[in-house]
């Protein structure tokens, strides 16, 4: 008998070799990010340590500048709270708030009424267009910055044409304040802001780039020559350090969401990469289209195949599906030898009654062998094909 050339086609599992063929590849693609991540971190990490940090002597510190004022009899504190830095704001005070961009709503607000009238100079490095609204009303950030870093004053200020040209092309402001002085303008929109405050002799400075405070640049341009005027105008220098820490960051109706604290641009971000995941998709999905035929450079005998696929099948011990590929088949031989349509070969209540008036039996012997369980062990399966075939030749029997 030769049932076993209709079994249907199967595969075995892969072994765990064959996964690792397939996956190292993506594999050590991910360990290359992950390695280049960890060195872009450490190289990121120990260029820009202490940024505008007095103490820092890193070329992002701000060092240099300290050390100048203190030669010049000011003097440098550094405070990390909002309460400190309130408490600091008086007329012989220069308070210059390093990065405002890191202080909450509540602490941009409680920081502007604190230095509102306080007869000192607040100098603001790099606000963005939500924290310099806040600190500074009537003062509105451009979206874009200037193209060159290094611009002309172009304004009246004694400070600013003492220094001359200086590295302060960045955030671009405009202001309603027809007092403010409007200095280093790039394309007709300031860089650097002087608002007095609205009595006494305070002001507040707007600076649109922290380059001319970094001990790498304070040597290039006016840096020093700005910097130590707009930082030495009092006795002393208060240097506020936004920290995280600050527990003034917390209070209600103030708290951050998740997506707030994510960088500007990750939406963009996280598009361009689905964008290039679709792309990837398409390019890597197979084209479908129309079945071509095509010749076998070889012929394959079909006992081969069948050996090759019985060999899978006792590979994986698929007992059942081979016992039903035999019964399915025979049965499916059987029924027009009976008078039985094929469509009905695999109805026990058509395909027995018949095979038993041509058998002149009961048929009850017919039903475990044609539609029973499947065999418990590979002899069992071996005497199942047997009595198949049996049964076969007893029905072609004239």
């Amino acid at each position: 008998m030769t049932a076993e050339a209709t079994l249907p086609a199967t595969s075995a599992s892969p072994t765990a070799r064959q996964v690792w063929t397939r996956a190292r590849g993506i594999a050590l693609a991910v360990v290359l990010l992950l390695a280049a991540a960890v060195v872009i971190a450490l190289v990121r990490s120990d260029t820009r340590h202490g940024d505008l940090d007095p103490r820092s002597v890193d070329p992002y510190g701000s060092r240099a500048v300290a050390e100048l004022l203190a030669d010049r009899g000011v003097s440098t504190r550094v405070v990390t709270t909002l309460d400190e830095a309130r408490a600091a704001a008086a007329p012989d005070t220069t308070l210059l708030v390093a990065v405002p961009d890191l202080l909450t709503s509540r602490q941009q607000s409680g920081l502007h009424s604190a230095i509102t009238d306080s007869g000192g100079r607040t100098v603001l490095v790099a606000p963005g267009s939500s924290s310099v609204e806040k600190l500074v009303p009537g003062v509105t950030a451009d979206p874009a910055t200037s193209f060159d870093s290094t611009l002309a004053p172009a304004c009246r200020l004694p400070a600013a044409q003492r220094a001359g040209t200086a590295d302060t092309g960045g955030i671009r402001y405009t202001t309603t304040h027809l007092d403010a002085d409007k200095c280093y303008p790039s394309e007709r929109l300031a860089t650097l802001l002087r608002i007095p405050q609205t009595s006494g002799d305070g002001d507040t400075i707007v600076l649109g780039a922290p380059d001319i405070l970094f001990n790498d640049r304070l040597d290039e341009q006016g840096n020093a020559s700005l910097a130590l005027q707009l930082l030495g105008s009092r006795p002393h220098l208060v240097w506020y350090l936004p920290s995280l820490s600050d527990i003034s960051a917390t209070g209600s109706g103030d708290e951050k969401s998740f997506f707030d604290l994510l960088p500007d641009g990750w939406i963009w971000g996280t598009a361009q990469l689905f964008l290039a995941a679709a792309l990837a998709a398409l390019w890597r999905a197979r084209r479908l289209g129309p079945l071509v035929p095509e010749k076998l450079p070889v012929a394959i005998r079909a006992s081969e195949t069948v050996e090759g696929r019985a060999r899978l099948y006792r590979k994986s011990n698929a007992r059942d599906r081979a016992a039903a590929a035999l019964r399915s088949t025979t049965r499916t031989r059987l029924a027009p030898l009976a008078g039985v349509p094929v469509s009905q070969a695999h109805a026990p209540e058509t395909l027995l009654p018949a095979l038993s008036a041509h058998l002149h039996g009961d048929g009850q012997a017919l039903h475990p062998l044609l539609f029973g369980p499947p065999p418990g062990d590979d002899a069992a399966l071996i005497a199942l094909a047997d009595q198949l075939d049996a049964l076969e030749r007893e029905v072609r029997r004239p």
